[in-house]
């Protein structure tokens, strides 16, 4: 795992401080000035002073948010607490994106359902407007009960998610043999609530309750150590990326061996579908990726 080297000059450090503050790294994170409200008609509620976000579903509507700054790499932390009860139908959704046909995307999707059933984790990468990598799985703890920490970790080298800095899953970039990576469209960040009872609980088997509605998902310590982009400047992450002494060690940051071994026991223990073992949707073959084992 990549590390920052910390004796370099005072002066070095201090202007490297100036940059992690201007670009956004030195906030703890405030919903009122890192996010808008982007529909939902009141659904989404700001509230105490900023440092606590509700997405509700009811029978009319959803709602949901994005981020005011655009990324390009960066390590995002959001805690999350889902809908209680039966959500069954329901979805929350926490992911990057760009826009446009061939628009980049690395998606966290939280699937309701019946009331002490666990809830599923669906994971997917999009490349130049193509998916199809979904990996899914359970949780190891009850996520409506507390706040836990969903994490991406999206660098030149790799993309990981993580649970509590537990990762569960790792994309690579393996551009070398023809895989398309996502490394230069910005994304912003999103998350809403909403009804997708046609598919999300037992392939649409269960429908959404309404008599349980509102539904509502809690959000709290968001926090982006991250590349921003305008129209009026190129990513901060520009000259970072191409000097030797970056402060941010996500910039580099792999997959030590003592985090490999819990990425193998989260995929042996709690994986329940990954689209590289799924050979009866790929009749033609598996994608490369897959049988490069580093999916």
């Amino acid at each position: 795992m990549a590390s920052y080297n910390y004796s370099t000059s005072s002066n070095a450090a201090v202007l490297w401080l100036l940059i992690l503050c201007i670009f956004g790294s030195c906030s703890a994170g405030n919903f009122f000035k890192d996010f808008d409200i982007t529909w939902g008609d009141g659904r989404a509620k700001i509230l105490d002073n900023g440092t606590l976000l509700t997405l509700s579903l009811d029978k009319a509507s959803g709602s949901g948010i994005q981020s005011k700054n655009e990324y390009l790499f960066g390590k995002i932390d959001m805690q999350l607490k889902f809908v209680p009860g039966n959500s069954a139908g329901t979805v929350t959704t926490y992911y990057l994106s760009s826009q446009g046909p061939t628009h980049d995307e690395i998606d966290f999707e939280f699937l309701g359902n019946l009331s002490g059933e666990p809830y599923i984790v669906h994971t997917n990468v999009y490349t130049q407007g193509k998916g199809d990598r979904e990996q899914q799985f359970y949780l190891w703890f009850d996520p409506t009960a507390d706040f836990h920490t969903y994490s991406i970790i999206w660098n030149p080298q790799t993309i990981i998610f993580s649970v509590d800095g537990t990762p569960i899953r790792e994309f690579k970039n393996l551009e070398k043999i023809g895989v398309p990576f996502p490394k230069t469209q910005a994304m912003r960040l999103y998350s809403s609530i909403w009804n997708a009872d046609q598919w999300a609980t037992r392939g649409g088997l269960i429908k959404t309750d309404w008599t349980h509605a509102p539904f509502t998902a809690s959000y709290r310590n968001f926090n982006a150590e991250a590349c921003i982009e305008s129209s009026s400047r190129v990513s901060s992450c520009t000259s970072v990326a191409q000097s030797n002494h970056s402060p941010w060690p996500w910039l580099s940051q792999q997959l030590d061996p003592t985090l490999e071994e819990r990425l193998k026991w989260v995929q042996k223990n709690y994986m329940i579908y990954n689209y590289c073992t799924d050979t009866k949707r790929f009749p033609q073959g598996l994608p490369q990726e897959c049988n490069a084992k580093v999916s």
